[in-house]
């Protein structure tokens, strides 16, 4: 009873929000932050790892991080939005191990965002997505767009069609119920 409870595939799409949402939350006052005194940002954490365009770095990271975080909330175009999280976050524990060697009290933030970012890279952004209801529309209308460009509708025989296109794992995810919805409806 428990197995089917607490490892259905909905439940791992649960998580991958969670975790998409609070790395993105959690990590996006970072970026406000250099923003905030971006010479500042450049003088203590670019300047001292000897890059060239300190200025122009921090900006980067400092978009990285803020836009990398909105794509994570919103789940659109999830993959590429770690990816910047990751690239800044490997540059930022190279900078805490070079200016202050292992000091776990430093690497442990930036390893936490640094995990979080590869682990979405790695298992995507999940069923509660904006990448996976693009995907969804692709698969149930291949010629969305093209249509929408010439303002012409989707024929009915496209939409009659869709349901019997659809891959077996849209279709589960698409039966979903909740457990106990039986016990709560009578």
């Amino acid at each position: 009873m428990l197995n089917s409870i607490f490892y259905r595939p909905i439940f791992v799409d649960f998580a991958l929000l969670v975790l998409r949402v609070f790395t993105g939350a959690l990590l996006i006052h970072h970026g406000f932050e250099k923003l905030n005194d971006i010479n500042n940002f450049a003088d203590a954490f670019v300047r001292p790892l000897h890059l060239p365009f300190p200025v122009t770095l921090s900006y980067v990271a400092a978009a990285s991080e803020i836009g990398g975080s909105w794509l994570l909330i919103l789940g659109l175009v999830t993959r590429l939005g770690a990816s910047a999280i990751l690239g800044t976050m490997s540059v930022a524990i190279y900078h805490a191990i070079v200016t202050s060697g292992f000091n776990i009290y430093l690497l442990e933030l930036l390893t936490l965002y640094f995990s979080s970012a590869f682990s979405i890279i790695l298992l995507g952004p999940g069923m509660f997505s904006a990448d996976y209801l693009i995907m969804v529309i692709f698969k149930l209308y291949p010629d969305f767009f093209i249509f929408s460009l010439f303002n012409q509708q989707i024929s009915d025989q496209s939409r009659l069609n869709s349901n019997r296109d659809l891959p077996e794992d849209v279709k589960q995810k698409k039966s979903f119920d909740f457990p106990f919805s039986s016990f709560l409806s009578s």
